[in-house]
């Protein structure tokens, strides 16, 4: 491994404790008021984040006070999110403990992570020559992606379920937190 992908591995690491640490705050406060999320509603959840970001890189000025970063947070925790409830289907209750949430976020971030290592070995960190909004771009259009998939009930012929969409847009955001705290 280069040294490139030794500080890209520490990078995703460190973005990804940051989000940990919202999610591990937000489950104190909240509890996994998410697991009643449809998947319709996740991937909206994620579009309104993906197109915020996209309109602060155009308008280049925040009424709200928050920047994108925040928004890149939101997404890498979203697509988690997406992943667990993926796998444990929506409820109509919060039906999981805050050491579970945290275990199957755990699981999923890691599974994020590894995927990164894999592709970022194959891409030969591309990513580092990309521009932000490229990132924005290709998260909205997972997002599409992840709608049109939903709206064909996941009969899919060729391509990727709407997991490996999930586990692109963590990855993208991760790309981007990165390249905006650099």
């Amino acid at each position: 491994m280069t040294k490139d992908n030794h500080t890209t591995e520490a990078q995703f690491e460190q973005v990804m404790s940051e989000c940990r640490t919202l999610f591990t705050k937000k489950l104190h406060d909240y509890g996994a008021s998410w697991r009643i999320l449809r998947p319709q509603s996740l991937t909206d959840q994620l579009f309104i984040k993906a197109k915020r970001i996209r309109s602060l890189e155009i308008k280049k000025e925040s009424l709200v006070g928050e920047g994108i970063l925040p928004e890149f947070i939101a997404l890498i925790n979203y697509g988690i999110i997406g992943l667990i409830q993926l796998s444990h289907g929506f409820s109509d209750t919060v039906d999981m403990q805050p050491d579970e949430a945290l275990a199957l976020y755990d699981k999923y971030a890691d599974d994020a992570l590894q995927l990164m290592i894999r592709k970022n070995h194959d891409y030969d960190e591309a990513w580092r020559s990309m521009r932000v909004s490229s990132y924005t771009d290709f998260i909205l259009t997972k997002i599409e992606r992840i709608k049109e998939i939903e709206n064909i009930g996941g009969d899919t012929l060729v391509s990727e379920g709407i997991d490996a969409n999930y586990m692109d847009i963590i990855n993208y955001a991760v790309f981007g937190a990165i390249k905006l705290s650099e």
